[in-house]
């Protein structure tokens, strides 16, 4: 059996966010699980500031870097050490992640099958009251000169590696993170762990396929890799199908997670997949719609209606089934005490509603609450309700790759679109942005989707003046 190889790596950074900082300081100790086998350390230049905690914390100073290779100078070195190797450090998700982006950076994707010796201590040596590296070093008397630079804590890292690699029970433990979490055994016949650690850890959409060819599912992860590696790991009865049948595996990198849930949905309607189940319907003939009654109260209503009665009325939402739309507004007017009448969810008649006599309502429907009053609850009420945008924009998320930027589209109340533009013709207008809009047919769930996207995520929002929508 092939030996196996591990790069024990660590880096110092100029912060936290491999995304904003830049790396100062790479080491690298190459090792077989028994000895050191070479070593690599090098001072970056970050071609930016480096902080003055920072310097306190690792003594590289500004001047230290200045003279100091920039990263693609060292970049060849850093590929054919870890070549072929298991890219261990510890906390491997900060360490890993700070290389990925500088790759990136250089239009360069690095992938490599990784192990962190943070997880593997635990396994390894239950019951410490901490695994951080200095607190290791001190328990187990690991020799370091000078800690905080990075070869330093690379060879403190690879002593530890191997003290936990001596006892045979941790190997398979390594040999089970590495693997992400999956049994060989329960891998489809036609996949291997090669063709597993070969996928990218990236964000988009995932289609698995069976022998021919048609696809079974259809899903999408900030990290193609680890979904897929998940599904194959998993004991439920939707992994045992994807495990008998799936044969093999494409994607669609995406860049942003809003563009990867909005292509999810569309292709799930138009593949239909046999093993998803959410997100497969493509109508919604029923409606909740709202209104004002006589007495200027606010009023809503769950039906179905033709699609000439529906230009007449002020759609708000759209369900593929009237119990989901009765549900809903049942629940939001819950939440709201708002009237079980006025949102016709009781039959009309004389006096106060039922809901009335049990507290549940505040008597609008028998005129004991002011119009005012009521329509300020039904007002925020109507805004949890809608599944129709109000307003035209444009939102500008994560591309593809750095320097791009992903736009949707919402036009006309509803998703239209989405493409990719080069940051740097954004401000070259409005027209530039729709430009580059593909279309795809928006629906409630779409928007949906935007609407919790923008309320979680921070997305530079453009408005639009109004324009005829795409087709």
């Amino acid at each position: 059996m092939k030996q196996k190889r591990y790069a024990i790596v660590d880096l110092e950074t100029t912060g936290g966010r491999a995304d904003r900082n830049r790396i100062i300081e790479v080491g690298i100790v190459v090792h077989d699980g028994q000895r050191i086998l070479d070593t690599y350390s090098s001072l970056i230049d970050p071609e930016c500031y480096v902080p003055y905690g920072i310097t306190q914390l690792t003594g590289i100073t500004q001047e230290m870097v200045e003279g100091a290779p920039k990263f693609y100078e060292v970049a060849r070195k850093i590929v054919e050490m870890t070549e072929g190797a298991v890219f261990v450090a510890h906390n491997v998700r900060f360490d890993y992640s700070f290389l990925r982006a500088e790759f990136a950076r250089l239009g360069y994707t690095y992938s490599r099958k990784n192990l962190c010796t943070v997880r593997l201590s635990r396994k390894a040596f239950p019951g410490l009251p901490s695994y951080s590296l200095g607190k290791l070093i001190q328990h187990f008397g690991i020799a370091v000169n000078d800690r905080h630079r990075a070869l330093d804590d690379a060879l403190a890292t690879a002593e530890l590696l191997g003290m936990i690699l001596g006892q045979e029970e941790n190997q398979a433990e390594a040999d089970q993170m590495i693997n992400l979490g999956i049994k060989e055994s329960l891998l489809p016949k036609s996949f291997d762990l090669e063709k597993m650690h070969a996928l990218p850890e990236a964000c988009g959409v995932y289609y698995l396929h069976n022998a021919k060819g048609e696809v079974l599912y259809v899903g999408k992860s900030i990290n193609i890799k680890k979904r897929i590696a998940e599904h194959f790991a998993d004991k439920t009865e939707k992994a045992g199908k994807l495990q008998r049948h799936v044969h093999d595996v494409s994607y669609e990198l995406t860049g942003s997670e809003l563009v990867a849930l909005l292509l999810e949905s569309h292709e799930i309607k138009r593949l239909r997949p046999p093993v998803n189940r959410a997100q497969r319907v493509r109508k919604f003939p029923y409606i909740i719609h709202t209104y004002e009654d006589e007495a200027g109260y606010i009023c809503f209503e769950a039906a179905q209606v033709t699609a000439a009665a529906r230009k007449q009325l002020q759609v708000i939402s759209e369900y593929p089934k009237l119990a989901h739309a009765r549900n809903h507004l049942g629940r939001v007017r819950e939440r709201f005490e708002l009237c079980a009448r006025l949102c016709r969810l009781q039959p009309g008649g004389a006096g106060a509603c039922f809901n009335y006599h049990i507290k549940q309502c505040h008597g609008a429907c028998a005129g004991l609450e002011e119009a005012e009053a009521y329509n300020e609850r039904a007002s925020k009420a109507r805004d949890v309700l809608t599944t129709v945008f109000e307003e035209d924009f444009l939102l500008l998320d994560e591309g593809r790759s750095p320097g791009e930027r992903s736009v949707v589209l919402v036009e006309g109340g509803s998703y239209r679109g989405f493409g990719y533009l080069e940051e740097e013709v954004i401000g070259g207008g409005e027209q530039v942005l729709r430009d580059c809009i593909k279309p795809y047919p928006g629906n409630p769930e779409t928007t949906r989707l935007i609407q919790r996207y923008m309320a979680k995520q921070q997305v530079k929002k453009i408005q639009l003046r109004k324009a005829e929508a795409i087709d």
